[in-house]
């Protein structure tokens, strides 16, 4: 068995970068916006964030948490849904205030949708339509 893939480089780096999104303090950049700049940083760490949870969920460097590596999909894919459509509300009101920069709530929109439409995909594998287990 190999070692664990290191992820607490990334989750910081994540961390960093998503909450640069939620300030004011990022550079207007060679393209003059520095909500452009302040949505890309954000981008990037969620990009990183999601590296970070794929290592420490499957204990393993990779991209596509495809059915094998979960353990319990049917009943997980219920929880990743409700997760992703909380995370939706909560971009749905990030972007209805005005103390958070405008590509917060954006960027917390892409992660909602996400993580839904991954819950919604091991669900529709393993207890939806697309199930090819038959009862």
């Amino acid at each position: 068995m190999g070692e664990k893939a290191e992820w607490r480089i990334f989750a910081i780096s994540g961390i960093i970068l998503v909450g640069v999104t939620f300030t004011d303090i990022s550079p207007e950049g060679p393209w003059d916006d520095s909500t452009f700049t302040s949505g890309a940083l954000g981008l990037l760490g969620m990009i990183l964030l999601y590296l970070a949870w794929f290592r420490v969920t499957f204990e393993k460097a990779g991209v596509v948490p495809t059915l094998d590596l979960w353990k319990d999909p049917e009943s997980s894919s219920k929880v990743v849904m409700t997760t992703g459509i909380v995370i939706l509300g909560i971009a749905y009101a990030i972007g209805r205030i005005d103390f958070f920069p405008e590509p917060a709530g954006l960027v917390m929109s892409l992660v909602g949708l996400l993580i839904t439409t991954n819950g919604l995909y091991v669900w529709l594998s393993t207890a939806g339509p697309l199930s090819t287990e038959e009862e």
